[in-house]
């Protein structure tokens, strides 16, 4: 979730008396960090991943499933149990966003060798565990990306109604201000950003129209003119910072060598963001609804899109100084490296007078324009004991601003008097309901990150057709039914360095038209004459490398889960659920999900999470057993 200070909260009018304060501070910030660490290289490769949970209470009795609301109690117990008491303990424990999330993350970064690959599954099982074993008999540890029924009246544990009237946090007709995190980090930037937009946060998903939803379908708000403006037919309406930010993610963050190489991952991995997502895609039900789309990227965009009505273009300029294009929760607007220089066609919008002072200050033109375009955003938190700082030596402004863009890719400059290096997050996928799923698909990005440092692949196309990507990919199946806009030739001008590159040629031969549209399958697998395929560039680099069978075998297994998503011949979680709900004797085929179709159908996450049960159609046979059961038992288990 970011930086999270301590400290007393100001409200939006105070933080924003102090805006230029942060901004002017926070590049003088950076500009300390980048001239300290800019020639710093050899830094050793360092990885770690973030899992998102969500703690929830079954009720067998009444066949309901409700959201825990016992976060941070549970935090503050792992984190007395772990870290406070011991500094190697292996894993951490993070606060976030609502009051029945926690996340956890390896205790330290996995190394450079292959043999750390096979311990990811492990540690990820040693999260759960130790997270479930202090939940009360029948709560659970979930790791699912969006709850069905967020919103839904009764959906928190204990029970509370939201506070629609001024006074409250979101002010939401749905969500309680009880879910939301009591670190006052959460609560701020939740008024603070319905404050500086004017109005609450509007969020419309398209309704999966079936055989007896209502056509169109609308939904009244007779009490609030704001909601009845906002809400659209066919359309799911959410008005809450909660339905984004209260959903669950899995991230993954490396740390280059140098600032060049993490500039390059940066800008290569970005196109790879809309393909992971899509096929991560485990969100397809919102406020108890069935939804149209399978991720929730452009739920979590609207969700915290501060943007005024000036900025959205609705309005004329009068008192801001930019129209912003996109929420500062979505895809990068600008390539890092000098590769991706010319594929650079998105119209950016900067503070000129920022980019001015760091190219003054010997920062390049692309690194000065990515700077200058995150400065174009106000802060949004701001405590009262952090508005003074000595910039030589610490980096809160400038991470106040950094951590609050929210974007597919985060390219991450050393905290200031560290040993840590230039690092680069990957931010898009979903979370997924087992730890074996979790880990395959953090192991397939880090290996991917392997082979394009080590082939010097190239993945970019024009920025524009990237951000269009990103949009196909949220679609409703579009793991089978998207076409991607990818590149052809991914070994620079086609030199022969993996299996299925073709034969080395000069660039000056390359067709003119350098990407097309490709399906994920043709993508991730391949397809004679069209591309080589990701799996089978990563195969060929896997048998060239020194790796113990039981490693490899790992590899492999996760290898084969990723691929078979692809194919379509294992379904994705967003389908699986799909199917889950439309075959649940309770549902009348009219896109609402009930307390009890909610019930059955996190009961049997739960289930697959914990190994309880087989579930072919979404892992195969790729899931290996492990013998412990990493869940309260409960009785209809």
């Amino acid at each position: 979730m970011g930086l999270l200070s301590q400290g007393s909260p100001l409200s939006w009018e105070e933080t924003k008396r102090h805006a230029d304060h942060v901004r002017r501070h926070g590049i003088l910030q950076f500009l300390h960090i980048y001239h300290a660490v800019k020639d710093r290289h050899k830094d050793v490769l360092k990885w770690g991943d973030e899992v998102e949970y969500m703690l929830v209470s079954f009720d067998h009795e009444n066949k309901k499933v409700q959201l825990v609301l016992s976060g941070e109690e549970v935090l503050e117990t792992l984190q007395e149990k772990g870290e406070r008491t011991n500094p190697n303990h292996p894993t951490l424990w993070r606060p976030e966003y609502g009051s029945y999330m926690i996340e956890g993350t390896p205790g330290q970064p996995y190394g450079g060798t292959m043999s750390e690959f096979n311990t990811v599954e492990d540690n990820m099982r040693k999260r759960r565990k130790e997270a479930t074993s202090l939940l009360e008999e029948n709560q659970a540890v979930c790791t699912i990306t969006s709850f069905p029924r967020l919103g839904c009246p009764g959906f928190t544990l204990p029970e509370y109604k939201p506070n629609p009237v001024e006074g409250g946090a979101s002010k939401s007709l749905f969500f309680p201000d009880e879910a939301i995190n009591k670190h006052p980090r959460f609560s701020t930037l939740t008024r603070n950003i319905r404050h500086r937009r004017g109005e609450k946060v509007v969020i419309n998903v398209p309704i999966f129209k079936d055989k007896n939803t209502p056509s169109p379908f609308i939904e009244a708000f007779p009490e609030d003119d704001e909601a009845a403006r906002a809400s659209k037919p066919d359309h799911i309406y959410m008005d809450a910072m909660g339905f984004g930010m209260g959903n669950c993610c899995l991230q993954v963050t490396f740390q280059a060598c140098s600032i060049s190489e993490a500039r390059y991952l940066y800008d290569q991995l970005a196109t790879i963001c809309p393909i992971v997502m899509a096929l991560s895609a485990a969100s397809p039900f919102y406020r108890g609804y069935v939804s149209d789309i399978d991720c929730r990227w452009g739920v979590i965009s609207a969700s915290v899109d501060d943007r005024t009505r000036e900025e959205r273009g609705l309005e004329p300029l009068k008192n801001n100084n930019y129209r912003i294009s996109k929420s500062r929760y979505d895809s990068i607007d600008s390539y890092l490296s000098e590769c991706g220089e010319k594929y650079n066609d998105i119209n950016l919008t900067i503070d000129k007078e920022i980019y001015e002072q760091l190219l003054q200050e010997g920062i390049d033109h692309l690194l000065a324009q990515h700077v200058a375009h995150l400065f174009i955003r106000d802060p949004l938190t701001l405590f009262e004991e952090k508005i003074h700082l000595d910039d030589a030596n610490e980096s809160d402004h400038f991470e106040n601003i950094q951590s609050t863009n929210w974007q597919t890719m985060r390219f991450k400059p050393p905290p200031p008097n560290s040993d840590i290096g230039w690092r680069v997050e990957f931010r898009p996928m979903e979370v997924q309901l087992t730890d074996f799923e979790n880990s395959a698909y953090v192991v397939f990005v880090v290996l991917l990150t392997r082979v394009i440092l080590s082939y010097k692949l190239d993945f970019l196309i024009p920025l524009s057709k990237v951000d269009e990507n990103m949009k196909v990919a949220q679609k409703r199946d579009a793991v089978l039914q998207g076409m991607f806009y990818f590149r052809k030739d991914i070994c620079k001008g086609g030199n022969a360095v993996v299996d299925g590159c073709g034969k080395a040629q000069n660039s000056s031969e390359l067709p003119p038209e350098e990407y097309t549209l490709m399906s994920i399958d043709t993508i991730i697998n391949g397809k004679e004459g069209v591309f080589p395929g990701l799996i089978p560039i990563l195969n060929s680099y896997l048998e060239n490398m020194e790796v113990d069978v039981d490693t490899r075998c790992s590899i492999l297994n996760y290898l084969k889960l990723i691929k078979k998503r692809a194919s379509g011949e294992l379904m994705t979680v967003a389908k699986w659920m799909r199917e889950f709900i439309a075959n649940h004797p309770d549902y009348k085929q009219d896109s609402v999900i009930t307390d009890e179709m909610n019930y059955s159908l996190i009961l049997k996450c739960n289930q697959i999470a914990n190994e309880l049960c087989e579930c072919p159609e979404l892992l195969g046979s790729s899931f290996r057993k492990v013998k412990y059961s990493g869940s309260k038992p409960d009785s209809s288990n």
